[in-house]
């Protein structure tokens, strides 16, 4: 059992909730109403909706993880009596969880491009996960290229939803040929 409360403290499980508690409410209460509302049909199942959702989950887990692999000499000094890794859960054991759950969460973004027609947003995830990875080893070190970066993947978090929805940037893309072609 404390094993199980030291893993879900190390992915921030109340994070991980917010994070798909924003994507439903994103998908359920704006962007499926307003399809719909303009006699369009969301591209996102439910099931692919959860799929997506539970990709983008698992991808931030992973980066709460590699984030702490990486921070363990900063946590000894600053906040020994709450670190999870190395006291309850080893170095290569987080180094594994953070794997698979990248790999999870990669593989269901792919699934569910597949599923919608569109298989090079499952590169989203990916760009995500490298991104996460360069933030904990090397741009949170640096002010500016550190902030911009976490604060873009915060956002990417909610608007991934949108870039599944292909009606959406195929009506921005007819928006832009149309301003372009004036």
């Amino acid at each position: 059992m404390k094993l199980l409360t030291a893993f879900f403290k190390l992915i921030r499980y109340p994070n991980l909730l917010y994070i798909a508690l924003t994507q439903f409410l994103l998908q359920y209460c704006v962007i499926a109403p307003v399809l719909i509302r303009n006699g369009e049909t969301p591209s996102l199942t439910p099931v692919s909706f959860s799929l997506l959702c539970l990709s983008t989950v698992l991808v931030a887990a992973a980066g709460y993880i590699i984030n702490d692999y990486f921070d363990i000499n900063i946590d000894i000094v600053n906040k020994p009596d709450k670190m999870v890794l190395d006291k309850i859960i080893s170095r290569r054991w987080a180094m594994a969880w953070h794997t698979i759950l990248n790999m999870g969460g990669v593989s269901l973004g792919f699934i569910v491009a597949w599923q919608i027609g569109q298989i090079y947003l499952g590169f989203t995830q990916v760009i995500c996960s490298l991104l996460l990875w360069f933030y904990s080893t090397s741009f949170k070190r640096q002010p500016l290229i550190g902030n911009v970066v976490i604060s873009l993947l915060t956002a990417l978090a909610v608007v991934v939803v949108g870039f599944y929805e292909k009606q959406i940037y195929e009506t921005f893309e007819a928006i832009l040929s149309h301003v372009g072609g004036s």
